[in-house]
């Protein structure tokens, strides 16, 4: 199988390094060089390509999927900060007819820890007397702050039946690969769930068996969806 990497930076290189592994060819790497206004993405570059892996920046994600979506090429999306424009993705895909595998995460770890979160969320939900918080940090380069793994555990939250506030706050210093915390707090006590990454080969690792798994397939799905087969 043939991969195409969109964002060559660290996971990108990553992937590169990972991908023989998951049974692909990397056919094109495009980058901030040869893909500043878009230009690499082409028939020609893109022609025998089954996935395209994209990790890039939160100004150029969505682009990035509108043309490689009007090529005919299944994505696997892992940039966030573009959580807004996510029902546009939706329409792009189920316009083109391509496949779209999408997280904020793609540690195996992480999306288990979401999970964890709802329910700690959906029990404590007529618990009045908690009040509860996420907290973050990541990297000095990470560019969205708060991440897409913290929104879309308070998006969990929510969807759990925790309607109250969730205070955010996010810290970005150093090489941290990201540490997530969920938080509850009262006079008598305090619950704290927390997810911490060593390195990012597990968000490699989970965005390569999204590619194995897109390849062929239409639609638009979260890798929670691959996991658990919800």
């Amino acid at each position: 199988m043939k991969l195409a990497i969109v964002g060559y930076g660290k996971m990108g290189r990553l992937i590169e390094q990972l991908a023989p592994d998951y049974g692909f060819e990397i056919a094109l790497k495009l980058d901030e060089f040869n893909n500043a206004r878009f230009q690499g993405i082409t028939p020609e570059n893109f022609r025998g390509v089954d996935v395209a892996v994209e990790f890039s920046t939160p100004a150029a994600v969505v682009e990035n999927i509108e043309r490689i979506a009007a090529l005919g090429v299944n994505l696997v999306v892992g940039t966030t900060g573009w959580h807004e424009r996510r029902e546009h993705v939706r329409e792009v895909v189920a316009r083109s007819g391509i496949g779209l595998v999408w997280s904020p995460n793609y540690s195996v770890g992480v999306n288990l820890f979401f999970r964890i979160v709802a329910e700690a969320a959906r029990r404590l939900h007529e618990q009045t007397e908690y009040e509860a918080w996420g907290w973050e940090i990541h990297h000095a380069a990470k560019k969205d702050a708060p991440s897409g793994t913290l929104l879309q555990l308070v998006e969990e939250m929510r969807k759990a039946g925790y309607g109250r506030p969730v205070h955010l706050s996010s810290s970005r210093a150093g090489a941290h690969p990201g540490t997530h915390e969920i938080g509850f707090d009262s006079a008598a006590d305090t619950i704290t769930l927390r997810h911490t990454a060593r390195n990012r080969e597990g968000f490699a690792r989970g965005a390569l068996k999204a590619a194995q798994w897109i390849v062929g397939k239409k639609g638009f799905y979260e890798f929670r969806q691959i996991l658990f087969e919800d």
